[in-house]
Parts: structure tokens; sequence; C-alpha cells
């Protein structure tokens, strides 16, 4: 596929129904895409002000500086040792890497690009930019020959699904049996809710239980975003973790093509990188809103599936996903209708929890009428 020939832009699709909620004379409670809401930290502000004499172009690869600080956060944060400066890389944002990672990577005509079955569009996207063929499956013993490059997502978006170390570790041994490049986009992982991932740490691929002890990272890469945890949407701050040689030749690419993160940006991620105290002050803001909507949109007669961790709720309220949509829209309420996100889900809607407290409360006051 031509990238001229791509989809139409999914979300363009809700302009009638977003212009219903708005006409709501309480206003519209936007619980859609899931842009954050709440302030950047001061902190992170202040090394970007500071950072802002940046004459010189910046690396593709990151400064120094950077590199070290998204080693040692996989170290503290989520348990990964062995990772060296030469596996990791920033990019521009996440969604760009998710994207273009195919095309960089090298996939080509005729390989497939396996997603989960309900996923972020993008992944079928970067697989149709490459000209190569999107496979929707969550069992590895269903991927098939000539799969070249396998997108996990965990905590997943939009349903929040949390894949343990016993699936990630099947799902690197079924890639390496198949000759493929296995990515696990974990951009939601300091957002545990439910279960047993309200205390324990949602583990990376790139975790030593799942790769094994002897450190080997070969075909394996960890897709994370500042954006969720340190409101830094607008900042397009994200890197890529994991094989050296892999990352290596897509630096070159990167490279060539100038995909290079902006000077003052890298200065502000090494200090968010290293700040704990306003990731957990975020999280715990999102904790009671999710708090007020998940039981206000089951009083409304919606089941919430999976959304065990991450910033949405998955629900159905049993008929057509558009028909919900449209219901909400009468009370001012704008979701994403899970057509969005694969071919079986048509009756699920996904809600945010980026939303402020104020217009949560409203929500949740609007579906118990």
């Amino acid at each position: 596929m031509a990238i001229t020939a791509l989809p139409d832009y999914p979300w363009d699709r809700m302009a009638p129904y977003v212009e219903r909620a708005r006409q709501h004379p309480d206003g519209v409670v936007d619980l859609s895409i899931g842009s954050p809401v709440d302030p950047t930290p001061a902190l992170i502000r202040d090394a970007l002000a500071a950072a802002t004499d940046a004459h010189a172009y910046p690396t593709t690869a990151g400064t120094p500086a950077l590199r070290e600080a998204i080693v040692e956060w996989y170290a503290r944060r989520r348990g990964v040792t062995g990772l060296s400066v030469q596996g990791v890389l920033p990019s521009i944002g996440s969604k760009e890497l998710v994207a273009l990672l195919p095309l960089l990577a090298g996939i080509r005509a005729g390989d497939i690009v396996v997603h989960p079955r309900v996923a972020y569009p993008t992944y079928a996207v970067g697989a149709a930019i490459a000209d190569a063929t999107p496979f929707a499956s969550d069992d590895p013993a269903e991927w098939p020959d000539g799969t070249k490059l396998i997108w996990l997502n965990s905590p997943g978006n939009p349903d929040g699904r949390v894949l343990d170390t016993d699936f990630l570790r099947d799902a690197v041994q079924r890639g390496r049996e198949l000759g493929a490049i296995v990515v696990n986009d974990e951009c939601y992982a300091e957002l545990g809710w439910e279960g047993r991932w309200a205390a324990e740490r949602v583990p990376s691929i790139l975790d030593p239980r799942v790769i094994g002890g002897s450190g080997d990272l070969t075909g394996v890469l960890s897709v994370y975003s500042l954006s969720k945890q340190s409101n830094l949407a607008g900042y397009r701050a994200a890197f890529v973790a994991g094989d050296p040689a892999l990352l290596d030749d897509i630096l070159t690419r990167r490279k060539h093509a100038g995909l290079m993160l902006p000077a003052p940006l890298q200065a502000a991620m090494i200090v968010a990188l290293g700040d704990e105290t306003h990731v957990e002050e975020q999280k715990e803001r999102y904790r009671k809103r999710r708090a007020v909507l998940k039981p206000a949109l089951e009083t409304a007669g919606f089941t919430v599936d999976h959304s065990e961790a991450g910033l949405y709720l998955w629900a159905s309220e049993g008929t057509d996903g558009w028909r919900s949509i449209a219901r909400l829209a009468d009370l001012g309420i704008v979701a994403g209708p899970g057509s969005f996100y694969g071919d079986f889900y048509p009756d699920h809607v996904r809600f945010s929890i980026t939303a402020t407290d104020d217009r949560i409360e409203q929500a949740a006051l609007r579906l118990a009428r």
C-alpha cells in the first residue's frame, strides 16, 4: 500500500458526535483521545527553559546524559538489568516510532506485522507504510511464517490488559522461532490499578524473567513515552530500548531522515526520568478520577472489561458501540468507539480518565441520570 492510500483518520468520523456533545448546557466532557490536562511539572519546565540556548544541531542518538538516564530509569523503575547506552534511543514521541518502525527496521512488502486483536490503529498503519501485511492475533501459536515484526502492547490501549512475564517470554520465544522482531509498547506501565498490578510492577519485555538470565536482547525492543507519567504529551518525549545491533541500524536510518529530538527536550527528559515524586502525584490524580468514573459507568449499564492498568476504561453496554457513542453525546460526553481499535469489539467504547476532576464528576452525574 502506498502511503497516499492510507485510511482516513478515524477520529474525523467523530465530528458530528462531538458537535452534539458541545450543545449540552453544562458543557462537553471529553473522555475520548486521552490528552493530559494537568500541568507539566515545574522542575521539568525549568529544565527545558534552562536548555533553550540550543544553537547546535542535536544528536539523533541522544546526549550521553540522556542515554544514561534512560538506562538508569529502566533499572530503577522497570527492573531491567544489563541494558547499555548503545541499547537506547530517543524518539519524537512514541506514535512516530510506532508508525515508522516497520520501515526503519527493514520490513518489506509481503512481510507480516502482527499486532493485538484490540489495538491502537497506528500498528496497522505502520505496516501499511512499509507495504507489509498486518495480522491481528493475541496467540503466539497463531503467528504465521513470514512474520517479521510482532507488536505487543502492555498495558494495552484501549483495553488496559497487562501481559505477564510468562506470556512475554512465550512471545519472545515464538518471535525468535520466526526470525521476527518483538516490540512491546509499554507507555502505560506506571499506571497499574487492579488485581496483582495494584501493587506489583507491570513487567517490561526486557525484564530478565522474560529474556532469560543470559540477558540476550536480540530482536527485542521496549517502547516508552513520558506523555502519560509526566504530562509531556506536548513535548513528544519518548524512547526505545533493547537490542543494540538492531537499534544501531535504526539509528543510521533515523540520521539520514533527520529524526532527532530537540536538545532542550532531551535536557527536560533527563530531569523527568530522574524524579519519581511527580509521577506518583500524577498517578494519584488518575486513581481518584478512575474511582469516580468506573462505578458511574457500571451503574449506567456498562460492563468494564480488563482495564486493570492504563489511562482508559474499556466498556460495553451490550449494543453497537456507535449507538453508545450517540447516547453519550446526548449527555454531553465524548468517548471513543471500539471499532477504531479493530474489528473484534464493535460493541465497546473507550473512556479516558484524563479529564479534569470537575469534568469527571460531571460525567458521573450525567451517567447517573
